[in-house]
């Protein structure tokens, strides 16, 4: 230790304090979370001044609706019963309804008019316009399907045997027999070959629309001689057959309505009884009304029919293969007959009769 002199002559002690210098402790990332979170915050933040500034007067009406009364179950609400005060309650079938809630924004000028009744859709304008959308994608399948005669292979070289036509009970597809050419064997309900690709055409065509089929069988006025089997079986025999290969082109098991077999009562040429067209398989894509008429199981199509549709000089001449007998040939609510097509055959002398005149025939042998 040195030592220095001091004022008065004494050696005074010289004090030399080292400070030895060190790395400083580690801080950790904390302020970089805290920064973070800032950050993301503030982003937040102009999101929503954004947000607010470019949406309208009304969807902030039904953002607020919303926030006021959330739901997560359509049909209930957490909030009471509506009143005067609160407004209309209840949940909505949407998160977030446009239009809601505008009773909390609403300008000067609409409180002093006068106020606006609710704009409600009555069931018949409903049903109207089911019915219209109904019609509108049938006449699509109708296009469709005369396209794909024309453009498939195996519809286009056997297009002089398919008919299609539009009827009071849907888009009517028949495939008929040819002199050279039958569906079937003579007497037999086993499908040819160029039969079973045509139905499997059609099977991918007919599912591009929702409505269900109606297959009804049919056959000429040539009696089939055996024992307790008649056109009737035959018919309703082939109109399965015809099922079956839908079926296997892809067609759902559902989509199936009804399967029906007609024998000889329902002619195509009625001024020829015993043409090959008159042997055929009628695919009916049934419309709204006449889905609706089989799932009543009333036992008559009446209902299905437009008013001026029952007018005999208005009724239009076509066969409706989705009615008429059961499966297996028997008569509405009777047993299987071959009676039947005789009973009907006055009916047919004047050109295909419609599907009622056909169905008062059956009640008539039925009782």
């Amino acid at each position: 230790m040195a030592k220095a002199k001091s004022a008065d002559g004494e050696l005074a002690p010289i004090i030399i304090k080292k400070v030895k210098k060190g790395g400083h402790a580690h801080h950790g990332g904390s302020w970089k979370v805290a920064f973070a979170d800032f950050a993301t915050a503030m982003m937040a933040f102009f999101l929503l001044m954004w947000l607010m500034g470019s949406t309208t007067q009304e969807q902030k009406g039904a953002i607020s609706e919303y926030f006021n009364n959330p739901s997560a179950v359509p049909g209930t609400s957490t909030v009471p019963s509506p009143t005067s005060i609160q407004g209309p309650g209840g949940a909505s079938t949407s998160m977030i309804q446009l239009g809601g809630g505008m009773e909390l924004h609403t300008d000067a000028a609409s409180e002093d008019g006068p106020p606006k009744e609710n704009v409600t859709v009555s069931d018949d304008a409903a049903e109207k316009r089911a019915e219209q959308i109904d019609a509108e994608r049938l006449n699509s399948l109708m296009d469709q399907l005369k396209e794909a005669i024309d453009a498939r292979e195996a519809l286009a070289k056997f297009k002089d045997q398919i008919l299609l036509d539009i009827t009071p009970e849907g888009v009517r597809i028949q495939i008929v027999d040819h002199d050279r050419r039958s569906m079937f064997p003579l007497g037999s309900s086993k499908l040819e070959d160029y039969s079973t690709k045509i139905l499997f055409e059609l099977s991918n065509i007919i599912n591009n629309v929702p409505n269900r089929i109606s297959i009804s069988g049919h056959t000429d006025i040539k009696p089939y001689i055996a024992n307790n089997y008649s056109n009737w079986e035959l018919s309703a025999d082939r109109a399965n057959a015809a099922r079956r290969a839908l079926l296997a082109g892809g067609l759902p098991p559902e989509k199936v309505g009804r399967v029906v077999g007609l024998a000889s009562s329902v002619l195509l040429d009625s001024a020829v009884p015993d043409s090959p067209v008159n042997r055929r398989i009628s695919i009916i894509v049934m419309n709204r009304r006449t889905e609706e008429a089989i799932m009543h199981e009333n036992g008559t199509l009446l209902s299905v029919q437009p008013p001026h549709a029952t007018d005999p000089e208005s009724a239009p001449v076509a066969e409706a293969g989705g009615t008429g007998a059961p499966v297996g040939g028997a008569p509405a609510g009777g047993t299987p007959t071959a009676d039947a097509a005789p009973a009907a055959a006055p009916a047919a002398a004047g050109g295909a009769p419609s599907i009622t005149a056909a169905l008062s025939q059956y009640e008539l042998v039925a009782r």
